[in-house]
């Protein structure tokens, strides 16, 4: 079975970093496209980040750019999400998520629907 968790969340000033991670499990040699989803108190999930299988496809939410980083180790079956400069507006929970497809498309990218599997996230919050 397929199955994702999540660890890194906690506490930060605004300012500081947090290093999240995502374990993989039940994949075998499926290196599906992968990435990170985070939702707010009261706001709907968003997307913030995706990789494909190589690494060499990344898209990130424009809020983001320049402060996160996403990257993935195959061998461990292990997906990161880098968090610097993390501002009150990126508190919320953090959802690791796969698509079933090993590469990821720029057309809705940050659509969640195409993404069927989901771990149970991981609660960022960040003080001001």
């Amino acid at each position: 079975q397929e199955q994702l968790m999540e660890s890194g969340g906690g506490s930060v000033q605004a300012g500081g970093s947090l290093r999240l991670s995502c374990a993989a499990s039940g994949f075998g040699d499926r290196r599906y496209c992968m990435g990170w989803f985070r939702q707010g108190t009261g706001k709907e999930r968003e997307g913030v980040a995706i990789i494909n299988r190589s690494g060499s496809t990344i898209f990130y939410v424009d809020s983001v750019k320049g402060r996160f980083t996403i990257s993935r180790d195959n061998a461990k079956n292990t997906l990161h999400l880098q968090m610097n400069s993390l501002e009150p507006e990126d508190t919320g929970v953090y959802y690791c998520a796969a698509r079933r497809s090993y590469e990821c498309y720029e057309y809705n990218w940050s659509d969640q629907d195409n993404f069927g599997i989901w771990g149970q996230g991981t609660q960022v919050t960040v003080s001001s």
